[in-house]
């Protein structure tokens, strides 16, 4: 499938800011389930954007507005073609994941992080699910039925929101959702990552199929790691497989290490943020069409 992404962000301060850095984490990864063919970012006022990528592996563009600027607009345009991920084997026994090889290997993703720590709630939880399971499949799938049990519902939480308190509520969005399946899945054993998308559907909660375009927010997602079986992607908020609709830009511990832009200003505490993204389904042109490019085009930065 290929898709058009465009990503915009303005910010309206409450007066003159003479200064902002910032880093932005929007650009499609590039990996064996999809390819990026395009990719640019610009903003106003004119700022220079330079990139790298991070300790995680998700690029990540710098820029800074130097001067005196009442708004700033981020806008990163974006063409991706995405494949349908071949099904895990997920068969490996639980024991598996005791062996000290894999544990290292894994530590990061195995470890409390900043918002994915725990207590109680999910060690209760954990021991329910871990009950009589022989493989790290039943694992998998008892924790998603489990946190099936949330309920979708915007502005229940904040980002900052502990996994202990968004169980307590028993509501939350798909950050939550994320956080508290990877606190699960580490309790047990399973290394998990935080993964941060776009997610081409109508609707986040249900995962409902999309028209030719789309309005969307940022997506967040979950990857298991399987001995033998590679990273096994889930999706926990609405129980969709991860697929050709998913649009992965970086993975980290959790959303700290994958927020799409933060930064710093020197200027007014008052401001306002607005966020728009907006997907698109376009066609892909037969292989060998005459003007038709190859599959997958040079990344154009």
């Amino acid at each position: 499938m290929r898709l058009g992404i465009r990503y915009v962000t303005r910010f309206e301060y409450g007066g003159p800011v003479v200064e902002s850095q910032n880093e932005l984490r929007a650009c499609p990864a590039g990996d064996a389930h999809q390819q990026l063919v395009h990719y640019g970012v610009t903003t106003s006022p004119v700022a220079r954007v330079r990139s790298h990528t991070d300790y995680w592996g998700t690029r990540v563009d710098t820029f800074g507005v130097v001067g005196p600027h009442e708004r700033l607009e981020v806008v990163a345009a974006a063409t991706v073609e995405t494949a349908p991920r071949p099904v895990p084997d997920l068969s490996a026994p639980v024991a598996a994941l005791s062996d000290p090889a894999w544990c290292d290997e894994h530590l990061e993703f195995l470890q409390r992080s900043p918002h994915v720590a725990w207590g109680e709630a999910v060690r209760e939880r954990t021991r329910r699910i871990a009950a009589g399971a022989q493989d790290v499949g039943t694992l998998i799938a008892r924790v998603e039925e489990d946190v099936a049990g949330l309920e979708y519902r915007r502005g229940r939480t904040d980002v900052g929101v502990a996994v202990e308190d968004v169980l307590a509520a028993g509501a939350g969005v798909c950050q939550d959702f994320a956080h508290v399946t990877i606190a699960l899945l580490r309790e047990l054993g399973v290394p998990a990552r935080y993964v941060s998308g776009y997610f081409f559907a109508a609707d986040d909660r249900t995962g409902a199929e999309a028209g030719d375009e789309v309005e969307v927010e940022t997506h967040a997602w979950v990857e298991a790691a399987v001995p033998g079986g590679g990273w096994a992607a889930l999706d926990p908020t609405n129980r969709q497989p991860v697929g050709e609709r998913h649009v992965t830009i970086g993975r980290g511990r959790d959303y700290d290490d994958v927020a799409p832009l933060r930064g710093i200003y020197n200027g007014p505490r008052e401001h306002h943020l607005a966020v728009n993204v907006r997907m698109r389904r376009l066609a892909v042109a037969t292989r060998g069409a005459p003007g038709a490019p190859g599959p997958y085009p040079g990344t154009d930065a």
